[in-house]
């Protein structure tokens, strides 16, 4: 019977491993086959991570280029386990060959916490007798510790315990019932936990110690509200409505959508990775990126004492986007016609386990996509635009963050990153002022400083490989007013500073020139403008690493120094702050600054290249961010420069056109793709202006 079972599922995995995409990410059934196949040959270690080692990009490309007559790369899984006595094991396991194929000890290093491993922190914490004396001190008697919570968070690096131990750092927290936000009763210790021993080994402990807060809970979900007075009640019903089905069309994890076309991939640590990113031009179809991903984030706290300076966490290089995903819900996350994919990862026994609906796709409207009004005879044409968004949500912790990728019909490629959820707390004494480095948000309620610095990782393919980076600046044009070159002043032009090597690949973001970055293929021009066909990057939200230099977060966050760096591309660069980062003191700083480091010289100029762009927001916190903070978006974007002859949206089909000879005529003009539900707000008799006939449709 058990043979027979195998038999099955070998069979199934060797038809799956045929059909799959090569950048599909593993299926539960490869999963299972990889721990069997890890298993046979190292049976004690338990699994960290599980998750689709990409093939190499000249491996994919080729593969592309010819599907039918070159080789199809092999389905290989890339493996993290922990051995007894903590040691760390990397390892891939090729499914069409059904081996390990390769397997190494890695010292020195600590792979990232699980959500199993953040889950157990808390029953041991409740259980120290070290911790219910403290907690005791506070006044939680022992029989309400069941009324004590933390947030594990990684230890961040504290050199009285290096990186030998796997540890966290438990952020204590207390609830009087069971409905209220911990947030608000912050304690004023912090354990050290041993995740190999399930232990808490150390508490740090202030010197002057906080009392309990006594304040009031402040609470947001929906029988509190009730109890302050309940909810608004002048809101109308607003739906979307898509009675034809959507536009956008899915094979397998190919999604097609207005020309464009583009890999879904999903994994672990960076949540959504986006694929073979090409646009269909007329009939021809244009690469455009080759891999797009949210590749690493840092949050540090500007609080400098201890142990607040460890508090600044890497929430996708320590514990994973992809792991922390939210199921999402139809109408609450995700509103309309929607697609969803699921994710599927290993526990800590190699066990697949899935998370439903980890993915949403969905159009929306996206307002006027182009207008003219003619003044003088009143002729004109509207298009509405909409857009199509690709989108997860992770919860690190206290913070939700929504990663929206959206794909407009212009060319325009945008990631829109929303920060809501709970501020991360801190007990403050009666009568203490949380300045200056927090605010105190609500009575006895500090919340600290902090950055959000998130890492975005492009891989550029515009028409082809070989790409070059451009720093562009708005800047006024030479010779002074009255010179020959310059009478009146009034001259300014796009000045471009090419970034050539890896040592000198890097810029920083000047808000006073509207600074951005071309990412061009110099080897192509634009037939109109003579320019190269390029790749914009428009980025305004790009505060600098507040951190000072040689500082704890300067060293491990090194991808965090420059708004842009750009590297020669190499199939294993793919995590800007290392690949193991949970307990690096940062010496030698890991991922950008050693890659730079290993060859300073290497060229970057019309060559194969990645381009990491650090951008993000710095948080004062206020009391409007509490008990729960409205989403803050920002938004990055990457839009076509010199790569069109002209408009590419002049075929979207327009909500209203005339010309000045249909208008001259008394004709009422073309009417294309229009909303006919959209009614005036108030009804009545008021009519609408010729001129604006469908601007609101």
């Amino acid at each position: 019977m058990v043979l027979e079972r195998l038999k099955q599922i070998a069979s199934h995995i060797t038809h799956q491993v045929a059909q799959s995409h090569p950048l599909d990410p593993l299926s539960a059934d490869e999963i299972a086959e990889v721990v069997a196949i890890v298993k046979r040959e190292h049976p004690d270690v338990h699994f960290n991570t599980i998750t689709l080692w990409e093939p190499r990009k000249a491996e994919m490309m080729l593969w592309k280029s010819s599907p039918t007559e070159a080789a199809r790369p092999h389905r290989v899984a890339d493996v993290v386990t922990i051995g007894r006595g903590s040691k760390v094991f990397d390892g891939l396991v090729d499914l069409n060959e059904g081996r390990l194929v390769a397997w190494a000890q890695v010292d020195g290093v600590q792979p990232m916490l699980t959500m199993e491993d953040l889950q157990i922190v808390e029953t041991i914490v409740r259980k120290d007798p070290k911790v219910i004396e403290q907690c005791g001190l506070l006044g939680i008697p022992p029989q309400d510790m069941y009324k004590v919570y933390c947030d594990p968070w990684t230890i961040g690096y504290d050199e009285r315990f290096g990186s030998k131990l796997r540890l966290q750092q438990a952020l204590m927290y207390y609830r009087p019932h069971i409905d209220d936000s911990q947030y608000t009763y912050p304690l004023d210790f912090c354990p050290i936990y041993n995740a190999d021993t399930q232990e808490v080994i150390h508490i740090d402990i202030p010197k002057v110690r906080i009392p309990l807060n006594t304040a009031p809970a402040a609470n947001y979900h929906a029988e509190a509200q009730k109890a302050r007075g309940g909810y608004r009640t002048d809101l109308k019903p607003l739906n979307v409505d898509q009675p034809e089905g959507v536009s956008f069309k899915m094979d397998g994890r190919v999604l097609k959508w207005q020309n464009w076309s583009v890999h879904v991939g999903f994994n672990h640590r960076e949540g959504i990775v986006l694929s073979d990113i090409c646009y269909n031009d007329q009939g021809t179809v244009r690469p455009v990126f080759w891999r797009l991903s949210l590749a690493e984030m840092v949050v540090p706290y500007g609080n400098p004492d201890h142990p607040h300076q460890r508090k600044h966490a890497f929430d996708l290089g320590e514990y994973g986007a992809g792991f922390m995903s939210n199921e999402l819900s139809l109408g609450c996350d995700c509103k309309g016609a929607i697609h969803y994919l699921d994710a599927t990862f290993g526990n800590r026994a190699g066990v697949p386990q899935t998370i439903k609906n980890a993915i949403c796709i969905h159009e929306e409207d996206a307002g006027i996509l182009f207008k003219h009004t003619d003044f003088r005879d009143n002729s004109c044409t509207v298009t509405r635009a909409r857009k199509l968004v690709v989108s997860h949500v992770f919860t690190a912790g206290n913070y939700e963050y929504g990663v929206y990728w959206i794909f407009h019909q212009d060319g325009t490629i945008q990631l829109e990153i929303k920060l809501t959820g709970i501020l991360n707390t801190y007990a403050l004494a009666p009568g203490a002022s949380a300045a200056p480095w927090g605010t105190e948000v609500y009575p006895g309620v500090n919340a600290h400083n902090h950055q959000h610095l998130f890492c975005l990782r492009v891989d550029p393919n515009i028409d082809g490989a070989e790409n070059t980076v451009f720093q562009v600046d708005a800047t006024p044009g030479e010779g002074e007013v009255g010179s020959e070159t310059n009478k009146y002043g009034n001259a300014f032009y796009a000045k471009k500073t090419k970034l050539s090597t890896q040592a000198t690949g890097n810029s920083d973001y000047n808000g006073s020139t509207g600074r951005t970055w071309e990412i061009a293929n110099t080897n192509k021009l634009n037939a109109h403008s003579k320019k190269p066909v390029a790749y914009k990057l428009v980025s305004r939200e790009v505060p600098s690493l507040l951190a000072k230099e040689g500082g704890l977060v300067w060293k491990r966050a090194g991808f965090a120094r420059h708004a842009v760096h750009v590297t020669k591309y190499s199939d294993d660069q793919i995590h800007p702050a290392g690949r193991h980062v949970p307990q690096t003191s940062g010496e030698p700083s890991q991922g950008i600054p050693a890659w730079i480091a290993a060859d300073p010289d290497a060229s970057i100029d019309n060559t194969d290249v990645v381009l990491w762009h650090t951008f993000g927001v710095t948080h004062f916190p206020s009391p409007e961010d509490y008990p729960v903070m409205p989403a803050e978006p920002m938004t990055v974007l990457l839009r076509p420069r010199n790569f069109f002859t002209q408009n590419p949206v002049m075929d979207v089909p327009p909500s209203y056109s005339s010309t000045p000879s249909q208008v001259a005529a008394g004709k009422a003009g073309l009417r294309g793709v229009v909303d006919r539900f959209s009614r005036l707000a108030f009804g009545g008799t008021q009519q609408k202006p010729a001129s604006t006939d469908c601007d609101c449709k």
